[in-house]
């Protein structure tokens, strides 16, 4: 597939980058700065702007799907939205925040006692991102949350996939790898499982 990737040279986006790249994916790559990511045959490196609406309409032109990474803070998903729309692209993949998951029937992890102020903002904007989603009938959308603790590691390809819930270990231990989230995004671009959900991947 050819995809557009804005926020592209971030954490979990390099990685997400390099999985496609692995599978043979054609990868335009959208970041103040894409010159951060190492050369690759099926590599396109375009500068761009996430809020800016017609960066994204002509750099999302043409492409068979768009993933986001960018941080929620850092970005105004209704102009996604509009250039993706203005663009023709049906299909967006959303790298979300376990802010968002319950942590029991009706409680996000976000609105539970000793969640993190720091990360409240980046938490709610995710929630509000998901809401806009909710409400699209156009895109094709999915929303991927990682679990709490959200850390380059391993890929080791082996973890357990849940809808709205914070998976967890037998200890309480709530993670996933970058490696192996990225390898859980690319999944769902190619098996397309999740369209128009939020689902959420950790071991």
């Amino acid at each position: 597939m050819r995809i557009a990737h804005f926020g592209a040279t971030g954490n979990a986006g390099s990685r997400i980058v390099a999985e496609a790249l692995r599978r043979g994916h054609e990868v335009t790559a959208i970041a103040p700065h894409p010159e951060k990511l190492k050369p690759h045959p099926k590599l396109t490196l375009q500068r761009g702007d996430v809020n800016n609406r017609s960066d994204v309409a002509r750099l999302a032109a043409g492409h068979d799907a768009v993933i986001s990474s960018v941080r929620f803070q850092f970005m105004q998903p209704r102009i996604l939205i509009a250039g993706l729309a203005q663009a023709k692209v049906k299909r967006l993949l959303v790298v979300g925040g376990a802010g968002t998951l319950e942590v029991a029937s009706g409680v996000q992890l976000v609105d539970s006692p000793g969640f993190p102020e720091a990360y409240k903002p980046e938490a709610l904007g995710g929630q509000e991102f998901l809401n806009l989603l909710r409400a699209e009938n156009e895109l094709e959308w999915t929303f991927l949350c990682p679990s709490a603790e959200f850390a380059p590691g391993q890929r080791t390809g082996k973890f357990r996939l849940g809808k709205d819930n914070l998976l967890t270990l037998p200890s309480g231990e709530s993670k996933i790898s970058m490696e192996d989230f990225a390898i859980a995004m690319i999944n769902e671009l190619e098996n397309r499982q999740h369209v128009r959900e939020r689902f959420t991947v950790g071991y």
